[in-house]
């Protein structure tokens, strides 16, 4: 499936003007935490940090399509000095693990894909998508302990866990912080 799926990179800018959009794909991926009430997974809550997130340097998102429909989105930013990323890290890797400056790090914020096209590789295409074309040195992520699926997924595709965090945002959960070095490995 992953051979008929095509990428569109957007700037922030671009990303705001297809806040609509983005809505309605988080609604779908993740209609059933959703449900559940979750105040941190909410579909405000979500756009909020979206807001906040295209309002940072070198903001990147990538769409994925099938023929005409859009089926998943992936997005992040490099982290900058004065970054507040890595505040609530629950403890720190390495000296220095922290210290930023605009081109050491790029955060993957959000990864996901609707319902109805999970299980065909479109998260993984996206993550390389997304990935491929930055130049810092490597890469973090935040993800829940407990989200089996998506855990699996990144430390199959290479990322290692090196600490906790939890986010700032109201509500947030306890998260593992994970890292990959970059560039991607080529999977020729």
């Amino acid at each position: 499936m992953t051979d008929q799926v095509t990428f569109r990179r957007l700037d922030a800018a671009e990303a705001r003007r297809h806040r609509d959009l983005v809505a309605d794909i988080h609604r779908d991926a993740y209609a059933d935490s959703i449900a559940t009430g979750d105040a941190f997974a909410s579909d405000e809550a979500f756009m909020t940090r979206f807001d906040a997130y295209t309002g940072r340097g070198g903001f990147d998102l990538v769409f994925a399509y099938a023929d005409d429909t859009t089926v998943g989105q992936t997005w992040g930013w490099a982290l900058a000095p004065d970054t507040a990323w890595w505040s609530g890290l629950v403890s720190e890797p390495e000296s220095g693990f922290t210290v930023e400056d605009g081109t050491r790090t790029f955060a993957l914020s959000e990864l996901m894909v609707r319902r109805a096209w999970t299980g065909q590789g479109i998260a993984h295409a996206l993550h390389d998508a997304l990935l491929s074309a930055r130049t810092e040195q490597r890469a973090t992520l935040l993800v829940r302990p407990d989200n089996a699926t998506a855990y699996n997924a990144y430390t199959r595709w290479g990322w290692r866990r090196v600490s906790q965090l939890r986010p700032g945002w109201p509500g947030a959960p306890l998260m593992d912080v994970l890292v990959l070095e970059l560039p991607l490995e080529s999977a020729e």
